[in-house]
This record gives structure tokens, C-alpha cells and sequence, in this order.
């Protein structure tokens, strides 16, 4: 059964967007601006909260979200610094390496009390660690946290634009946390703490007052810790492009069925259908539709 929402919830996703210069050509990109158009494309009020420059990427950028029917009402305008841009290598569909261009546009977002309120309203604020690589818009996050009522923190680790202590702060301000399996391995290493999933979701949640954390496995699927238990959903078969946005993909319906308040044993799956259907294109916000995910589900069962 599909998680069902309501659709006055409202998210708000802050940080990168950006074009992901691939051998193919460019797409836009950045895990915020995906989580945002997954969130918007199932129907969720969506506002994405950035920065890009004023030049021609940074219109082509804004006409390109405009164009998926969210608002860029939000994404700043900046004459300092260019849109930014990642160089990304797929190996071989299955493993991506990034080069992120560094200070861009996304470096410098800046708060004002609107934003502020407008992110005290919101039922959840979607956030990663790249967009605290660099001080202004670091110091824009740790402020809009404190204004947030769910806290959802993609970890999101890209070396060498994060530090320890970083991280371990916005761990702090987070009620649920998605990462991937290296990125759980380095986290539980940095505590002296075990890595295997069965017991590292629990001492992340219990560390740090977590409502929820969730490792995903690519092919494997996803475990998550919730509620005093954890929850195990296997991976979908699916002939795969490039894995481009499909951890974006899989934590925008995370959070969509969190938000409605389905069971893990309902949204879980979704969530590891959704982050698979994303991989059988290529980019990293192809056009998914709830039918699509349903068809997938039910083939595979």
C-alpha cells in the first residue's frame, strides 16, 4: 500500500544547486534541489532555500526548476559568485566520483528573519553537510536549525569539504538522519563505535536523541532504526543508468511517508522502490510518478 500524505505539509530543503558536468553534458543537480523536486513531484508543498549567481548557468538553473513547477522564490541571486558546478565521473554506472567547484554561489546564502519564519512553519527542513562547508552559509544553517521543528539531515559526506566536528554538530540538531554505508562506517569510526548496521543505527539514534536513522545499501536496499526497532527493506532489481540522485530520491519518500505517518513496513519499501526507479534513468530527477514506484513494487513481490 502507498503511504498517503496530506498535501498541506510543508518541507523545506536548504543548500547546493548546481549543474553536474557529466561526459554526456550538464544536469542540474545538488542533493537539496533533488530532494525538493522528488518531494514536489509527490505532490508535497516544496521550497528549496539556495543561492546561485547571476549569470547564464543561473538562469538556465532557475528556468529549469521553474520548468518542474517549484517556486525558486527562495533561491537567492547573488553577483559575487558563479552558479555553482560539479565535475562528475561515473565509472561505470554504479560508483561516482564528484569534484566540487569551490567558493560558488551556494557558499554565501544568506538568512533574513522571512526565512527564518518561513522555516519555523515548515513541518520539516531538509539539510546537508556540504552546504556547511564554507562559513556564511554555515552560519545561515546552524541558524535556520534552531528555528526548525523536524530536522532531517542527509549526511551526505563529500571529502574534503566536511570536518568531524561539523558534522558531529548538525548531528546534534538532527531527528533523522540518512546516510550510506561508507558514510556510517566513518561516522561510527570517528566514536570508537561498531559499524555493523544492527547495532550502529541504535548507538547513532541514542547518541545523539535521534527519532530515526537509516543507512541505504544501493542493490541492498535500506535499514532503519525507529521506534526501538529496526526495519529491513531489500533492494529492486532494476537495470541501472547511473545512481546519480537515487539516495535523494529515496530520502524524499522517506520523508513523504514519515510525514503521512505510515508505518516503516509501508514507506521503507517505497523508499528503496523510488531510489531504484531513479537509477534505471540517467540524471537525478527524472519524471517518477507514484504509479511508476506502485509498478515496480508489485513486480517485484
Amino acid at each position: 500500500m502507498l503511504p498517503e500524505f496530506h498535501a498541506a505539509h510543508q518541507v523545506i530543503c536548504f543548500g547546493e544547486m548546481l549543474w553536474d558536468v557529466l561526459p554526456t553534458g550538464k544536469q542540474p543537480g545538488g542533493a537539496p534541489l533533488n530532494v525538493a523536486l522528488h518531494l514536489h513531484n509527490f505532490g508535497l508543498a516544496t521550497t528549496l532555500i539556495s543561492r546561485v549567481g547571476t549569470d547564464d548557468l543561473g538562469a538556465e538553473l532557475l528556468a529549469f526548476v521553474e520548468a518542474k513547477g517549484l517556486s525558486t522564490a527562495c533561491v537567492q541571486r547573488g553577483h559575487s559568485h558563479l552558479t555553482g558546478v560539479v565535475k562528475a565521473n561515473v565509472q561505470d554506472g554504479h560508483e561516482v566520483t564528484y569534484k566540487i567547484v569551490a567558493p560558488v554561489a551556494w557558499d554565501y546564502i544568506q538568512y533574513d528573519d522571512p526565512l527564518g519564519r518561513l522555516v519555523e512553519a515548515a513541518d520539516a527542513f531538509v539539510f546537508g553537510s556540504l552546504a556547511a562547508r564554507g562559513t556564511a552559509t554555515r552560519e545561515t544553517l546552524y541558524r535556520l536549525l534552531q528555528r526548525a521543528r523536524l530536522k532531517v539531515f542527509d549526511v551526505n559526506l563529500r571529502a574534503p569539504h566536511y570536518t568531524r566536528d561539523v558534522v558531529t554538530y548538525l548531528l546534534q540538531q538532527a531527528d533523522l538522519v540518512k546516510l550510506n554505508e561508507a558514510e556510517l562506517a566513518e561516522v561510527m569510526g570517528w566514536f570508537g563505535a561498531g559499524t555493523a548496521e544492527e547495532t550502529a543505527l541504535q548507538w547513532l539514534a541514542e547518541r545523539f536523541g535521534l527519532q530515526a536513522a537509516c543507512v541505504t545499501k544501493g542493490a541492498a536496499g535500506a535499514t532503519l532504526w525507529t521506534g526501538g526497532r529496526l526495519y529491513h527493506s531489500p533492494g529492486f532489481a532494476v537495470t541501472v543508468q547511473d545512481t546519480i540522485g537515487s539516495g535523494d530520491a529515496f530520502l524524499a519518500a522517506l520523508l513523504r511517508g514519515w510525514l503521512a505517518g505510515q508505518p516503516p513496513t509501508d514507506y521503507l519499501p517505497f523508499a528503496c522502490a523510488t531510489g531504484s526507479l531513479v537509477a534505471t534513468f540517467r540524471g537525478a530527477t527524472p519524471p517518477i510518478s507514484e504509479h511508476m514506484v506502485r509498478e515496480l513494487t508489485l513486480a517485484s513481490r
